[in-house]
């Protein structure tokens, strides 16, 4: 198995490719495989959220390049500025993962949110397409860029009471 522990340098040329939908991007312990099928296991800086074009470097030295797969999700477009960002306004209160681009809002396939965003006044279309939300105000440390705002494999979010018992383990 290929073992992935770091980050590579931006401009890094790749000779792998890890194909990932969001929410296993939002994993920092993950056994996966890559896209030519060699299985791969990441053991990255918790809370790590792994963006599109990312570049990891494994311990043999290869790098391998992070890819937004093609999901299911919804997508509002429009011309009015204002428009999209009210939608988007109100799928971040709901601690929602939301891709901007001009134009273009994406969020993650949900019905709900597609009628609360059609009744703001925005068209909503079903796609499959890659999805790569914004990181947060925050940037990419994790915390609320996690899918529905929590993380999905319980890291990246501070101390458990657990961890605060007598002889709990640091």
């Amino acid at each position: 198995m290929l073992v992935i522990e770091k980050k590579a340098a931006a401009d890094s040329t790749p000779t792998e490719r890890l194909v990932l939908p969001f929410e296993l991007r939002c994993k920092s312990r993950l056994r996966t495989q890559l896209e030519s099928g060699e299985e791969a296991g990441l053991f990255l800086e918790r809370g790590m959220v792994l963006r599109a074009g990312d570049r990891l470097e494994a311990n043999d030295g290869r790098i391998v390049e992070v890819v937004a797969a093609a999901e299911a999700v919804m997508e509002s477009r429009s011309d009015d500025a204002l428009l999209l960002a009210r939608a988007a306004y109100h799928l971040g209160n709901r601690h929602v993962a939301v891709e901007l681009k001009p134009g273009l809002l994406r969020f993650a396939r949900d019905h709900v949110l597609g009628e609360m965003v059609r009744g703001l006044g925005l068209p909503v279309t079903e796609a499959v397409a890659p999805f790569d939300p914004e990181s947060g105000a925050y940037g990419g440390h994790g915390g609320h860029a996690q899918p529905h705002g929590h993380s999905a494999d319980g890291e990246g979010r501070g101390p458990r009471i657990h961890d605060m018992m007598p002889g709990a383990r640091r």
